[in-house]
Protein backbone atom coordinates (compact mmCIF):
# COMPACT_ATOMS: atom_id res chain seq x y z
CA UNK A 1 0.00 0.00 0.00
CA UNK A 2 2.81 2.49 0.79
CA UNK A 3 4.48 1.69 -2.51
CA UNK A 4 1.27 2.74 -4.27
CA UNK A 5 1.32 6.20 -2.60
CA UNK A 6 5.01 6.64 -3.36
CA UNK A 7 4.40 5.94 -7.07
CA UNK A 8 1.36 8.23 -7.23
CA UNK A 9 3.22 11.33 -6.09
CA UNK A 10 6.36 10.94 -8.17
CA UNK A 11 5.13 13.47 -10.77
CA UNK A 12 4.59 16.34 -8.28
CA UNK A 13 8.17 17.75 -8.53
CA UNK A 14 7.85 17.72 -12.32
CA UNK A 15 4.72 19.85 -12.05
CA UNK A 16 6.81 22.52 -10.32
CA UNK A 17 9.48 22.29 -13.01
CA UNK A 18 6.84 22.57 -15.76
CA UNK A 19 5.20 25.55 -14.02
CA UNK A 20 8.49 27.43 -13.73
CA UNK A 21 9.37 26.57 -17.35
CA UNK A 22 6.04 28.04 -18.46
CA UNK A 23 6.68 31.24 -16.45
CA UNK A 24 10.18 31.58 -17.91
CA UNK A 25 8.87 31.04 -21.46
CA UNK A 26 6.11 33.65 -21.09
CA UNK A 27 8.49 36.20 -19.52
CA UNK A 28 11.09 35.58 -22.21
CA UNK A 29 8.48 36.11 -24.93
CA UNK A 30 7.27 39.35 -23.33
CA UNK A 31 10.84 40.67 -22.99
CA UNK A 32 11.59 39.82 -26.64
CA UNK A 33 8.41 41.57 -27.82
CA UNK A 34 9.12 44.67 -25.72
CA UNK A 35 12.73 45.03 -26.86
CA UNK A 36 12.06 44.35 -30.55
CA UNK A 37 8.99 46.58 -30.92
CA UNK A 38 10.22 49.97 -29.63
CA UNK A 39 13.78 51.21 -29.32
CA UNK A 40 12.91 53.75 -26.62
CA UNK A 41 14.43 56.59 -28.64
CA UNK A 42 12.14 59.45 -29.58
CA UNK A 43 14.72 61.20 -31.71
CA UNK A 44 17.41 60.00 -34.06
CA UNK A 45 20.18 62.11 -32.47
CA UNK A 46 19.71 62.00 -28.68
CA UNK A 47 23.31 62.95 -27.85
CA UNK A 48 23.20 66.19 -29.85
CA UNK A 49 19.89 67.14 -28.28
CA UNK A 50 21.29 66.36 -24.83
CA UNK A 51 24.21 68.70 -25.47
CA UNK A 52 21.72 71.46 -26.35
CA UNK A 53 19.90 71.07 -23.02
CA UNK A 54 20.68 74.57 -21.69
CA UNK A 55 19.56 76.15 -24.96
CA UNK A 56 16.29 74.21 -24.75
CA UNK A 57 15.71 75.48 -21.19
CA UNK A 58 16.34 79.07 -22.35
CA UNK A 59 13.88 78.58 -25.24
CA UNK A 60 11.25 77.29 -22.82
CA UNK A 61 11.70 80.28 -20.51
CA UNK A 62 11.34 82.66 -23.46
CA UNK A 63 8.24 80.76 -24.57
CA UNK A 64 6.68 80.97 -21.12
CA UNK A 65 7.44 84.71 -20.91
CA UNK A 66 5.22 85.28 -23.98
CA UNK A 67 2.19 84.07 -22.02
CA UNK A 68 0.58 82.57 -25.10
CA UNK A 69 -1.91 79.75 -24.60
CA UNK A 70 -3.00 77.07 -27.05
CA UNK A 71 -6.21 75.11 -26.61
CA UNK A 72 -6.63 71.99 -28.72
CA UNK A 73 -9.71 69.94 -29.50
CA UNK A 74 -10.45 66.95 -31.71
CA UNK A 75 -13.71 66.64 -33.62
CA UNK A 76 -14.06 62.92 -34.09
CA UNK A 77 -16.99 62.95 -36.52
CA UNK A 78 -15.19 65.14 -39.05
CA UNK A 79 -11.58 64.19 -38.27
CA UNK A 80 -10.71 67.81 -37.58
CA UNK A 81 -8.06 69.21 -35.26
CA UNK A 82 -9.04 72.59 -33.80
CA UNK A 83 -6.58 75.09 -32.28
CA UNK A 84 -7.33 78.33 -30.46
CA UNK A 85 -4.34 80.57 -29.77
CA UNK A 86 -4.52 83.51 -27.37
CA UNK A 87 -1.88 85.98 -26.17
CA UNK A 88 -0.88 86.91 -22.62
CA UNK A 89 -3.99 89.08 -22.15
CA UNK A 90 -6.22 86.20 -23.37
CA UNK A 91 -7.03 87.97 -26.64
CA UNK A 92 -6.92 86.03 -29.93
CA UNK A 93 -3.40 86.00 -31.33
CA UNK A 94 -3.45 87.77 -34.70
CA UNK A 95 -0.88 87.58 -37.48
CA UNK A 96 0.48 84.22 -36.36
CA UNK A 97 1.70 81.33 -38.48
CA UNK A 98 0.80 77.94 -37.02
CA UNK A 99 2.20 74.57 -38.03
CA UNK A 100 1.23 71.20 -36.61
CA UNK A 101 2.61 67.69 -36.91
CA UNK A 102 1.11 64.54 -35.44
CA UNK A 103 3.66 62.03 -34.16
CA UNK A 104 2.78 58.50 -33.09
CA UNK A 105 4.74 57.99 -29.84
CA UNK A 106 4.65 54.18 -29.88
CA UNK A 107 5.32 53.41 -33.53
CA UNK A 108 8.05 54.26 -35.98
CA UNK A 109 6.06 56.08 -38.61
CA UNK A 110 6.73 59.43 -40.26
CA UNK A 111 4.99 62.46 -38.72
CA UNK A 112 1.74 63.62 -40.26
CA UNK A 113 1.70 67.25 -41.34
CA UNK A 114 -1.62 68.95 -40.65
CA UNK A 115 -2.61 71.71 -43.06
CA UNK A 116 -4.33 74.38 -40.99
CA UNK A 117 -6.64 77.12 -42.16
CA UNK A 118 -7.57 80.19 -40.15
CA UNK A 119 -11.29 80.16 -39.41
CA UNK A 120 -11.35 83.19 -37.08
CA UNK A 121 -8.94 85.41 -35.16
CA UNK A 122 -6.59 83.02 -33.38
CA UNK A 123 -8.64 79.97 -34.43
CA UNK A 124 -7.33 77.31 -36.80
CA UNK A 125 -8.68 74.02 -38.12
CA UNK A 126 -7.19 71.18 -40.10
CA UNK A 127 -8.54 67.88 -41.39
CA UNK A 128 -6.54 64.73 -40.60
CA UNK A 129 -6.91 61.23 -42.04
CA UNK A 130 -5.53 59.16 -39.17
CA UNK A 131 -3.87 55.88 -40.17
CA UNK A 132 -4.28 54.62 -36.58
CA UNK A 133 -6.43 55.68 -33.67
CA UNK A 134 -5.01 56.11 -30.18
CA UNK A 135 -2.37 58.29 -28.54
CA UNK A 136 -0.67 60.94 -30.66
CA UNK A 137 1.79 63.72 -29.83
CA UNK A 138 0.57 66.99 -31.33
CA UNK A 139 3.66 69.12 -32.06
CA UNK A 140 2.52 72.73 -32.40
CA UNK A 141 4.67 75.69 -33.47
CA UNK A 142 3.25 79.22 -33.42
CA UNK A 143 5.34 82.05 -34.86
CA UNK A 144 4.62 85.76 -34.97
CA UNK A 145 7.40 88.07 -36.02
CA UNK A 146 10.51 86.92 -34.16
CA UNK A 147 8.53 85.22 -31.38
CA UNK A 148 8.27 81.44 -31.47
CA UNK A 149 6.10 79.26 -29.25
CA UNK A 150 6.53 75.49 -29.47
CA UNK A 151 4.42 73.00 -27.58
CA UNK A 152 3.87 69.25 -27.61
CA UNK A 153 0.57 67.95 -26.34
CA UNK A 154 -0.38 64.27 -26.01
CA UNK A 155 -3.92 63.58 -27.20
CA UNK A 156 -6.03 60.47 -27.56
CA UNK A 157 -7.57 60.62 -31.02
CA UNK A 158 -10.32 57.97 -31.38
Amino acid sequence: MTALFARRGHYVPWLFVAGFALIIAVNGTMIWLAVSSFSGLYTSKPREIGLRYNAVIAEQKARDALGWRIDTAWRRESGTLVLNVVDGSRQPLTGARVSVQLVRPVEKMPPLDVRLTAVDLGAFEGHVDLPEHGNWDVDIVVERGTDRYALTRRMFLP
